[in-house]
């Protein structure tokens, strides 16, 4: 299947159906060569910008924001083909979703407060000098800055 076709998909689906997607699609296209630890790190971040409101209100918004996910970088003509890494990936989407819907204090955290993370041999970000929370297979998640729950009225 294209990311064209999915991401289309992730804006005719209903909520919470369309952000199980849009993750999924994200941990496949970022992580799907990583550890299982690797791809839950990779939806925490994306959780948490999802909860601060900075990147949008809703996990599509998040990874399809300019430039911050694979979904806006890689060509939307990109097929996801690899059955086995698609299904480990809604796998850990959908399991990192539960997680974080407990509360705040019994969530199990893999990257606490990692608000970004970069492939090193794919990219050198203007922030990878931040502090370094963790590295995870070739992942190196930093906490680029504090983000809070966005006030929700």
């Amino acid at each position: 299947m294209k990311l064209a076709w999915i991401l289309w998909l992730s804006h005719v689906l209903p909520q919470p159906a369309a952000d199980s997607l849009c993750l999924s699609t994200t941990v496949y296209l970022e992580a799907r060569d990583q550890s299982v630890l690797g791809q839950q790190a990779v939806a925490e971040v994306a959780l948490r910008r999802r909860d601060s409101g900075l990147w949008g209100h809703n996990l599509c918004q998040v990874v399809t924001a300019r430039k911050q996910f694979a979904p806006t970088i890689v060509s939307p003509q990109t097929r996801l083909s690899n059955i086995q890494a698609w299904s480990e990936a809604v796998g850990v989407a959908l399991e990192s979703e539960r997680n974080w819907a407990l509360p705040r204090d019994q969530r199990k955290l893999v990257v606490p407060g990692a608000s970004h993370f970069a492939a090193h041999a794919i990219a050198s970000p203007s922030w990878n000098t931040a502090f370094q929370v963790a590295t995870i297979g070739d992942h190196t998640f930093y906490k680029v800055q504090s983000l809070r729950p966005a006030k929700r009225g």
